[in-house]
């Protein structure tokens, strides 16, 4: 009994002592909870002060980096890679490349006032349509108000300040000679892959980007397709040609060394060109070349020995038949001319009657060997095909002069090349060193090749050569003339001159063509040391006239580039 009350009278105890415990802790909490509910409201002061602060820090980020139009996303410039290699010419000068442009996109949730912001792109942007902008203003979240921007577009643009134009970086292929080159170089689409000429045939190579920094390099020479695009522009003015045309290339190797086709375009502009007179007259125009023909037919009569230069071809009278066709000359020529004279002077007659001598077997297999029946290589897809035919009777008489029979120029080029190079068959190329170690198939003898480099230079220098305009001091310009008609209008022309001419010791050949020329009445000649004023539209008036004015241009670079002259001067001081 006493042990269970003691017990009750310590357990008593000891809930009075947990009480007044409790009593003591919970008057020292509320005086810590006054004290904490006054530290929270500091804290929730710094907590609002900070978060202010972080707010502002990114508006200034935000500020910023919406206005880097100029400096334009940082981090993209710093990390860009081009995604296609440059093209540079012979000598490095750079003929296309990849740069950083810009797009103008429209967020149109960040415009606050869209009947401002619609004058405001009236008055920035003239060429935008305000109705049309109007409605993706109101019904879409993201669109582009213009693609592939100016630097000046930009900079307007910018200035406007408003959030909701955006600015997306993209990579464009830019051509700095602009149309110099827009029949070779051809472009790209927008996403970067090759579309035409060269971007179109090399596009993997330009595309792969394991080495990014080492470009393509062509044959050609910037300077010299310059100064040769100049003088024929001079010569659509002066002889009112309805275009023109110009390859310049190595005999020996083929390399291009310029190749001009007019009219032609800007290739930054991307703009459709579908119209015929802008096509590439060199390498897909397709024409009758008229009698540069006769030096072929003359070339293989000599290759097989069944006439020599000096051989007489009798009986030439100023008309034949052949079937129910007439096959007639110009002028009159004598009943009796030497093989170089035939060539010399240009007579139809004398070469129908040397193909006879040929045949109709021989001539065929020969014009297969230098490539004139088949499609021309070049690295280009803009390829002509001349235009097949069949060997019925007369075929061999008019094919002898240049008639009856179509090919484009850079064959024709080639060809000439092959004749005069020691008869050695060159493949043209644009791309450089390519022919470097090839081992070219022989056409014709060294022996037969001197004999038409002989023969090609009294058509400039003999007193009734056809190309007398030509005769440049310092070259030994050689060559051979054609005028022929448009095969569905007699009354107009296509005039070719084939030459080559010599540089150190480098031999280059150039095929100069005028589109339909016009007599030039207001130009005085420098004809044979006679001053005389046109009135013929012949080639040899106007195709040769323009020759002569590019190897007087051209020349003197060709020299330097070969050596042959220093490139600098030194010039000595005089008292």
């Amino acid at each position: 009994m006493k042990r269970q009350k003691s017990k009750k009278i310590a357990n008593r105890s000891q809930q009075s002592f947990y009480f007044e415990d409790y009593l003591s802790k919970n008057q020292k909490f509320k005086k810590d909870k006054n004290f904490s509910i006054n530290e929270d409201r500091i804290y929730l002061l710094f907590f609002c002060f900070f978060s202010l602060i972080f707010i502002f820090s990114l508006k200034i980020i935000f500020v910023s980096f919406q206005s880097s139009n100029f400096k334009e996303i940082s981090n993209f410039k710093n990390t860009f890679y081009p995604l296609r290699k440059d093209i540079v010419d012979r000598n490095g000068i750079l003929l296309s490349r990849n740069i950083l442009a810009y797009h103008a996109a429209i967020k149109p949730n960040l415009i606050k006032d869209k009947k401002k912001f619609l004058v405001k792109i009236k008055i920035t942007l003239p060429e935008i349509n305000t109705q049309k902008l109007k409605k993706d203003l109101e019904q879409k979240k993201y669109f582009y108000l213009k693609k592939r921007l100016t630097d000046l577009q930009r900079e307007k643009l910018w200035k406007l300040g408003e959030k909701g134009i955006i600015f997306e970086p993209f990579q464009t292929r830019v051509y700095p000679h602009a149309g110099l080159y827009s029949h070779i170089i051809g472009q790209t689409d927008y996403d970067n892959y090759g579309i035409s000429g060269v971007e179109n045939y090399f596009d993997n190579f330009l595309r792969n980007r394991k080495n990014i920094s080492i470009p393509l390099k062509l044959s050609l020479d910037t300077n010299i397709q310059f100064l040769i695009k100049s003088e024929l522009e001079k010569a659509l003015d002066i002889f009112q040609a309805k275009g023109a045309a110009s390859i310049l290339m190595d005999s020996d190797n083929g390399e291009v060394l310029s190749l001009v086709s007019l009219p032609d375009f800007n290739i930054n502009e991307r703009t459709n060109v579908m119209g015929k007179e802008y096509m590439n007259k060199i390498t897909k125009g397709v024409f009758e070349l008229g009698s540069i023909f006769k030096t072929f037919t003359v070339a293989l009569a000599l290759e097989e020995e069944l006439v020599d230069s000096k051989t007489s071809i009798n009986n030439i009278t100023n008309t034949i038949k052949c079937s129910i066709h007439k096959i007639s000359d110009i002028k009159e020529f004598p009943t009796s001319m030497t093989v170089e004279d035939i060539l010399i002077q240009s007579s139809n007659i004398g070469t129908v009657k040397i193909a006879k001598k040929i045949g109709e077997k021989r001539y065929k297999d020969f014009l297969n060997k230098i490539n004139i029946l088949n499609s021309p290589k070049l690295e280009l897809d803009e390829i002509g095909r001349p235009i097949s035919f069949n060997w019925n009777k007369c075929k061999l008489e008019t094919i002898s002069f240049g008639h009856g029979i179509t090919t484009t120029p850079l064959q024709a080029a080639a060809a000439y090349a092959t004749l005069i190079n020691g008869g050695k068959l060159i493949e043209p190329t644009l791309e450089l060193g390519k022919n470097k170690n090839l081992r070219p198939q022989r056409v014709i003898s060294e022996i037969t090749s001197k004999k038409i480099r002989t023969i090609l230079r009294k058509v400039v220098t003999d007193e009734k050569g056809t190309a007398s305009l030509a005769n440049i001091y310092g070259y030994n310009v050689s060559g051979k003339t054609g005028t022929s008609q448009y095969y569905n209008n007699k009354n107009k022309n296509i005039n070719t001159f084939i030459s080559f001419f010599s540089v150190s010791k480098k031999t280059y050949t150039l095929l100069v063509m005028l589109d339909d020329p016009q007599i030039a009445k207001d130009l005085v000649y420098n004809y044979r040391g006679m001053k005389i004023r046109g009135t013929r539209k012949e080639a040899g008036w106007n195709a040769v006239y323009s020759t002569g004015k590019i190897i007087e241009k051209i020349g003197p670079i060709l020299a330097i580039n070969n050596k042959e002259v220093p490139i600098h001067h030194v010039v000595k001081k005089t008292n």
